[in-house]
């Protein structure tokens, strides 16, 4: 089977059958990750540039790791200290780098829509590592494939959404991907920090009490604040949010039901999640970074397909 797409651009352009497509073929790659040995030559003549424009670790360290499992030639390209810092433009960076012959562009950018411009001018396959507060794409199927294992399906699942949803790619993404897929959405936190049209636009639950959002949930994906994208003050302090809208220990032995806890990373402890949650069995946040190589592969070899059925 081949994914309707020739770019990962975003869950927005998914159908629901690209991204079972997707979570089934990185149930096999997690299987091949348990190994003794394993690396499978599955991208050998495939050569895949990471161009990241924002500071990363986790992702960029996931895409690597994915890339060498599959035996695909890498280059890391990093803005600063390259000739972006002189003047260069994305296009013409990107230009020089595909005339040394690269399959796919793996990349994250701070503006929102700069993979969506580049697919529209080269010819390499684009991975979306996030751009601005747009998308994050592989991150929410990541996150998918994480509640897909621990509870077995996505559809009628109860999903909260915790946090800075204003601000966050990865709310967005996870939004898209968990509607098409058939769970219930709730997006939590103060009134501040999610959009007034959330509720139309997306057909979600709002609330903004954290108690009642836990109440309801199956799962809380837990969001930072992310403070580096906000230009105005939205809330009082870092220690009154977490007074408000830190998820605590006390809260979930308070619950009648044992509900799972995420965060995408990197996690502010004692604001949004104190410790003892974040290293509770109830959080599954390093299955999710194990998870995130095992998913990011399966995107890689898929969009490596070439087949006819793909298109621009």
């Amino acid at each position: 089977m081949q994914l309707s797409t020739k770019h990962l651009l975003g869950i927005r352009e998914l159908v629901p059958r690209d991204i079972q497509l997707i979570l089934d073929t990185a149930t096999q790659f997690k299987e091949v990750l348990q190994r003794p040995i394993k690396k499978v030559p599955s991208l050998r003549d495939v050569t895949i540039v990471n161009l990241f424009y924002e500071n990363s670790t986790r992702t960029r360290i996931s895409f690597e790791l994915a890339e060498k499992r599959l035996s695909a030639d890498t280059i890391n390209f990093s803005a600063s200290g390259s000739s972006v810092s002189k003047g260069e433009t994305l296009l013409d960076t990107v230009n020089n780098i595909l005339s040394m012959k690269v399959d796919m562009v793996v990349m994250r950018h701070s503006a929102s829509g700069a993979p969506h411009f580049l697919a529209k001018h080269i010819p390499a396959a684009i991975v979306n590592a996030g751009d601005g507060i747009n998308e994050h794409p592989t991150q929410a199927l990541l996150d998918a494939f994480s509640i897909r294992e621990k509870l077995g399906t996505l559809e009628g699942k109860k999903i909260a959404i915790i946090g800075d949803i204003m601000h966050s790619r990865v709310a967005l993404s996870n939004l898209y991907l968990l509607k098409k897929m058939g769970a219930e959405v709730m997006v939590a936190g103060p009134p501040t920090l999610i959009p007034t049209y959330m509720k139309e636009a997306f057909d979600v639950r709002v609330e903004y009490n954290l108690q009642k959002a836990l109440e309801w949930c199956d799962v809380a994906n837990v969001l930072r604040i992310q403070l580096e994208r906000q230009n105005q003050v939205l809330f009082s302090s870092l220690r009154e949010y977490n007074l408000a809208y830190g998820v605590k220990k006390s809260l979930l032995d308070r619950l009648d039901k044992e509900i799972i806890v995420m965060h995408p990373g990197p996690i502010n402890r004692g604001v949004e999640l104190d410790s003892d949650v974040a290293d509770s069995k109830q959080s599954i946040i390093l299955q999710q970074v194990e998870n995130g190589v095992a998913v990011r592969m399966a995107v890689l070899y898929l969009l490596a397909g070439r087949g006819e059925s793909q298109n621009n």
